[in-house]
């Protein structure tokens, strides 16, 4: 975050700059000077290259960063851009008061994008963020959400901040924010401390929360037509970062006007002077401002809370809450968060609509799950799925437009291609694919260019096309091409037609294997008998199992027979649904069916609940792996094996029980390192605790 400008032309009653302990902006520049922009972008350039960084993003802040001016904005991201590199995305958090034509194309020019502040209505926003002379700044917010709404503009829009003031209407609020059209919005609780508790409680124990879940509650009702931060943070945690919830790594580092670094600034609501680090972009780099003490602290996620935040139950989602609010004078940083009943109230109330139940959890660790359970799983996937499309229609690609109005119109059409397993790995370029899909499946007429990949145009769902050249524009009536149309084939597994992909580039994306090419009828005839003997050895064999597979299953990507003889398997966390496997025979291939559907159900539970500390130091040793592997490899293969041992329990002969016993050994070895460790929080423990419970009772 770079402090271009230290001043503001707002006189905000609740800014944590200017109207808290810290009054260290009154020592500051008003301005950065040249010197110091080009020796921060040096700094972060050096940093991008040391650490192969792709993407480094970088904020202009304030004060108010458009009280440079436009040239001098102009200036800054052209110096910026020239030193850090094309991995460069800008961001500009600003009142809004001073965006003007002349200021949208800088951004324009510069591809930087712009988070406005406002706090609702017009009484709700003009409450605080009023002029030095007392007049509010709505009138002036709004007028430029107007122009970052102009079709030339949108790209640089890039949402809302909302700070809560609970005298306002909650859902009123969500309305006015939701009426200036924003990509996203996130809302923001009053930097607080246990020292100086948040306003208007008025007796109430969490009455931030009881606000909040009622914006839940609208949002949800809406259709959630916009991403919200704090909610999709708390949802998948992991998945979407924010600073106020979850166990996700600090990464950022405050440069004030005169070049100082300086950690996070709601840091100056506690105490004078608590942000510094005594280090500036003249002397020091940036991995020697990531190694101060505090901002270290804040990379060792569940390790760095305090002990009554390690043992809650929802601290993988709420991560003892943003850093500032945990802090009391006497014992620091050391204590929960000042709204940690407000987080609570609102985290529980979300699971109870939303989140994947405890009951499902405990249910699921058991091995095979019960059908209800199972059932939660489909939903998360299309959540991501839908997160993922609004993000990348935020620049309105080929077929952002008609996927809109057809998911209006046809939403049935829309959900059956956004559930396919490879749509969540999509690009933006995919979009038009996924439109021309789900048009051919509402039977309504549609004309898009589309991007050509590995000689065909895929279809998800449906097929493929083999095309010639890099575009070709496609409609519903060219599905009858003949030769050139590659239909997708299917075959009935437990009763549920699963699509053999062997067409889509996407499904090309196991690491280490192979997939097969188009194939023939024969071989399609082939896949079928081997999936139906499978579901039938898993029918006399284990038949709890069958549901689950029924329940997950949607896509096989048939593989190349391995060179060694091998039998191989994949499944990935971003493809739900989807089980990569080689031609077995069909007592082979249930045990691969139900190992990778294993994976599928707990990256499933992994997008919505973190079961571990990704910051945890050190890996894991597991008896079937001659190296460590990362804590979420060993649940994974841990609640495969789980699964894998029991089929061989059930199966008759020594050689049977042989493999049991050695799959049980590897379970049990590798439970007892997940469970004596530190690296689970305390969801991952109740999961590891359920699998221990499962085999104990074999």
């Amino acid at each position: 975050m770079l402090k271009i400008a230290s001043r503001c032309d707002l006189k905000c009653d609740y800014c944590y700059v200017y109207e808290h302990a810290d009054q260290g902006w009154r020592r500051q520049p008003p301005m950065m000077e040249p010197a110091v922009v080009a020796t921060v972008a040096r700094r972060i350039a050096e940093h991008a290259r040391r650490h192969r960084l792709r993407t480094v993003r970088v904020i202009l802040h304030g004060g108010e960063p458009l009280l440079v001016g436009p040239a001098r904005l102009e200036e800054i991201a052209a110096e910026l851009r020239e030193q850090i590199g094309p991995g460069l995305e800008l961001r500009m958090q600003t009142n809004g008061v001073l965006l003007t034509e002349e200021v949208c194309a800088v951004l324009r020019e510069h591809t930087i994008r712009a988070g406005v502040s406002l706090d609702g209505s017009q009484m709700a926003h003009d409450r605080h963020r009023r002029f030095a002379h007392g007049g509010g700044s709505h009138r002036h917010v709004r007028h430029a959400l107007d122009l970052l709404r102009r079709d030339e503009n949108r790209d640089c829009y890039a949402g809302l901040l909302c700070t809560i003031d609970l005298r306002n209407d909650p859902v009123d609020t969500y309305r006015a924010l939701l009426a200036e059209a924003p990509p996203r919005i996130d809302f923001l609780l009053p930097h607080a401390t246990w020292d100086t508790p948040p306003p208007n409680r008025n007796g109430q124990q969490s009455p931030y929360g009881t606000w909040l879940s009622r914006v839940f509650q609208a949002w949800t009702d809406s259709g959630r037509e916009v991403p919200i931060r704090l909610f999709d943070a708390i949802l998948h945690p992991g998945v979407v970062g924010a600073e106020a919830v979850g166990l996700t790594p600090a990464d950022l580092v405050v440069v004030e006007t005169d070049g100082t670094y300086e950690q996070v600034d709601s840091l100056k609501v506690t105490y004078d002077g608590a942000a510094a680090t005594g280090l500036d972009v003249f002397t020091a780099t940036v991995d020697e401002v990531a190694a101060h003490p505090m901002i270290a602290i804040r990379q060792t996620g569940l390790a760095g809370l305090s002990a009554t935040c390690r043992t809650c139950e929802v601290v993988d989602r709420c991560g003892g809450g943003q850093f500032p609010h945990r802090f009391r004078g006497g014992t620091g940083f050391d204590n929960p968060s000042v709204y940690c009943a407000d987080l609570k109230e609102l985290i529980t109330y979300m699971d109870d609509r939303d989140g994947l139940a405890t009951w499902v959890r405990d249910d699921l660790a058991g091995g095979a799950g019960s059908v209800d359970a199972v059932a939660q799983l489909a939903p998360i996937h299309e959540a991501l799925v839908r997160a993922r499309i609004v993000t990348l229609g935020a620049g309105e690609p080929e077929g952002w437009a008609e996927l809109v109005a057809l998911d209006e119109a046809a939403p049935d059409a829309v959900r059956e291609v956004l559930t396919h397993p490879f749509v969540r790995r999509a690009d933006a370029s995919y979009l038009g694919n996924v439109a021309v899909a789900a048009a051919v499946r509402a039977g309504v007429e549609i004309h898009l260019e589309l991007p050509v990949r590995d000689g065909v145009v895929a279809l998800p769902t449906l097929g493929a096309f083999k095309v010639a050249g890099r575009h070709a524009t496609v409609g519903v009536r060219d599905l009858k091409a003949v030769g050139r149309w590659l239909p997708a084939r299917t075959a009935e597994v437990a009763g549920v037609p699963v699509s053999l992909e062997d067409t889509d580039p996407l499904r090309d994306s196991y690491d280490g294997l192979i997939v097969s090419g188009r194939l023939t009828e024969d071989e399609v005839t082939a896949w079928r008998h081997r999936l139906d003997g499978a579901i039938e050895h898993l029918r006399a064999e284990a038949p709890e199992y069958v549901p689950g597979i029924a329940a997950t299953l949607r896509v096989i990507v048939p593989l190349r027979h391995d060179a060694t003889g091998r039998q191989r398997a994949g499944s990935a966390r971003t493809a739900f649904g989807a089980v990569a496997v080689t031609p077995e025979e069909p007592d082979a291939l249930a045990v691969l069916l139900v190992h990778e559907v294993q994976h599928l159900k707990l990256g499933a539970v992994l997008d919505v609940c973190a079961m571990f500390d990704p910051r945890a130091p050190g890996r894991i040793a597991v008896p079937w792996r001659e190296d460590e592997r990362p804590v979420e490899g060993v649940l994974q293969g841990t609640y495969a094996f789980l699964a894998v041992a029991d089929l061989w329990r059930r199966r008759p002969g020594p050689a049977a029980a042989a493999r049991h016993t050695q799959l049980r050994g590897w379970v049990d070895v590798a439970l007892d390192r997940l469970l004596g460790g530190a690296h689970l929080t305390a969801a991952g423990r109740r999961f590891a605790t359920g699998m221990r419970a499962a085999i104990d009772a074999w």
